[in-house]
């Protein structure tokens, strides 16, 4: 079994429900806290750490001496991330998200990369429960590298619990998701509220 508790915020309490769910089962329960900018499960089960794991993704890193400067690199990243000068490119580390297209659009194969660490995973147990969770380093922009380190660890054999993000569950994103379908004239259908008509009974 794998349960997810999620919520629309930060500080609904998420994080009791999910160590107190894995407190109540009788088999073997791993519990993953994928809320790296705030973990707080391990406060609460104070686990014996047996591992900890540090976070990297890959960032550009440019030779100038085999750089045109022809700017694809600058063109490809919708993250503006990387800044084409006609006699320099200029990478910021804080805004890459390390997906690697520049490096594969460059046609002067003038881009390396290179790790950036990001955060850490950290693994423990608490009377025989495996607790796992993601820190992010501070002032790092994005958690999900992190995240996407701790969701690695899930061991199907058991059952698991996640301590999902805050906003994984946002109502007023659903929202907004509802009114741009709707705007697009796509799949309104599946996500329309049902009229007062239908909602009476009538025909």
């Amino acid at each position: 079994m794998i349960l997810s508790v999620a919520s629309g915020k930060g500080g609904t309490g998420k994080t009791t429900v999910a160590v107190n769910l894995a407190l109540s089962m009788e088999r073997k329960v791993q519990i993953l806290d994928c809320d790296v900018e705030e973990p707080n499960v391990h406060v609460l089960l104070k686990p014996k750490v047996t591992e900890r794991r540090p976070v990297y993704i890959r960032i550009p890193k440019v030779n100038e001496n085999l750089c045109s400067h022809c700017g694809e690199c600058a063109k490809f990243c919708q993250f503006n991330a990387i800044l084409a000068l006609p006699t320099e490119v200029i990478v910021f580390p804080e805004l890459c998200h390390g997906c690697g297209g520049c490096k594969v659009v460059c046609p002067s194969n003038a881009i390396a990369e290179e790790d950036k660490e990001v955060g850490e995973v950290v693994r423990g147990f608490s009377d025989g429960i495996e607790v796992v969770y993601g820190i992010l380093k501070i002032g790092e922009p994005m958690p999900v590298p992190v995240i996407r380190e701790v969701k690695r660890y899930l061991d199907k054999e058991k059952d698991v619990i996640i301590d999902a993000p805050p906003g994984t569950s946002c109502p007023l994103s659903s929202l907004g998701l509802w009114k741009r379908l709707r705007d697009l004239g796509r799949g309104v259908h599946s996500l329309r509220s049902p009229s007062r008509s239908q909602r009476s009974g009538a025909g």
